[in-house]
């Protein structure tokens, strides 16, 4: 059977989690069309959460706002000329940005489509595509897919995925096994890009020494920043029994799916490291602050959420303290017993080879 559509562009101009929050759309397309080389564009500090995936042909990142005007105009004038000359059958837009308007003119296809984003009345944003859809929905995922509305198709399966080389499970296989972490373990990654999705580092420490305590390893993740390893150190300090942090800060994001992708439960705040678990089918405890948690929360059904706005009211998107950690309002006990329940319901570790290793 051949394809409609042989060459196709998905744009996603956002964080990590948010990228791989897409990739319901990538199989979907894929599944409809097997024949077609999907290329993506990304921001570059995004690439490498998808970069393994193994529906995409090419992905072609871009520069972010941590560049220079100059750089990000130079960039995407590259990047344009480069697209141009794939003579894309489809190009299907996910992202918001207005200037998303004036690079999806300048690349050729036989067919665009992407989202209004609340611009109905804009000429230069609506007249871009093809056709257009309203961003609706109350999560994010299915807000994704919806778009494929526009091209008659019906995903049978909305699950996010995140595959990965089975040599990176392999050698944090061989690293664990030096650090004598022998039992099942639960990964937890107390850290966010910002801080006002961060709770306290003292709960943290109690939930560490309660699983320890138990008979599970703990391993902690993290990003590579100063701030991130300055949080790890001051949760190990408080920590009665030691966890692993050889780990935090030194893992692609292959590896550290890979590493979720093995444990027997993970532990984390609302960023990335959650939407990889829900990828790889970990059970995933979350905890959620100022922020939509209802449109944002990691898509699985192995999931416990823990909202501060369930302890004290939150603020809206405008009234935001970025420097102030909102989730210090939810008890230690409280993701304790939601981490015991999620063991007792899904006790059964995952072996060396699964479904998600490539």
């Amino acid at each position: 059977m051949m394809s409609k559509f042989k060459k196709i562009l998905i744009i996603k101009l956002k964080f990590q989690g948010d990228v791989l929050l897409t990739t319901p759309v990538i199989s979907a397309l894929k599944a409809k069309y097997p024949d077609a080389e999907i290329d993506m564009m990304v921001y570059n500090s995004t690439v490498q959460i998808i970069s393994e995936n193994p529906h995409l042909h090419k992905i072609y990142g871009i520069s972010d706002k941590k560049n220079s005007a100059l750089n990000k105009i130079t960039n995407i004038f590259h990047t344009i000329s480069a697209l141009r000359k794939n003579h894309y059958d489809l190009i299907v837009n996910l992202s918001s940005q207005k200037l998303l308007g004036f690079v999806i003119r300048c690349i050729p296809a036989r067919l665009k489509i992407g989202f209004t984003f609340g611009r109905q009345k804009s000429s230069f944003w609506m007249n871009a595509f093809d056709k257009t859809l309203p961003d609706a929905g109350d999560h994010i995922v299915p807000q994704n897919v919806s778009i494929l509305t526009l091209l008659d198709i019906d995903p049978v399966n909305t699950q996010t995925s995140m595959r990965y080389d089975i040599r990176h499970w392999q050698r944090l296989k061989a690293k664990m096994d030096e650090l004598g972490v022998t039992k099942e373990y639960v990964a937890i990654q107390p850290t966010a890009r910002q801080i006002f999705k961060c709770w306290d580092n003292d709960k943290f420490a109690a939930v560490i020494d309660h699983l320890m305590g138990r008979g599970y390893d703990v391993i902690l993740t993290a990003g590579p920043g100063k701030e991130d390893a300055d949080i790890i150190d001051d949760i190990v300090r408080q920590c009665t029994y030691k966890p692993v942090t050889e780990f935090a800060g030194k893992t692609s994001f292959p590896e550290l799916a890979a590493l979720i992708d093995h444990a027997a439960l993970f532990i984390g705040v609302d960023s990335a490291p959650g939407h990889i678990a829900a990828a790889v089918d970990t059970p995933v405890v979350c905890l959620f602050g100022a922020t939509k948690h209802r449109f944002w929360h990691p898509w699985t059904d192995k999931l416990e959420l823990i909202w501060a706005g369930d302890y004290k009211p939150m603020p809206l998107r405008k009234d935001l303290d970025r420097s102030y950690r909102y989730l210090t309002c939810i008890p230690a006990e409280d993701v304790i017993s939601a981490a015991d329940r999620m063991l007792a319901q899904y006790p059964v570790a995952k072996t060396l080879f699964n479904n998600n290793a490539e």
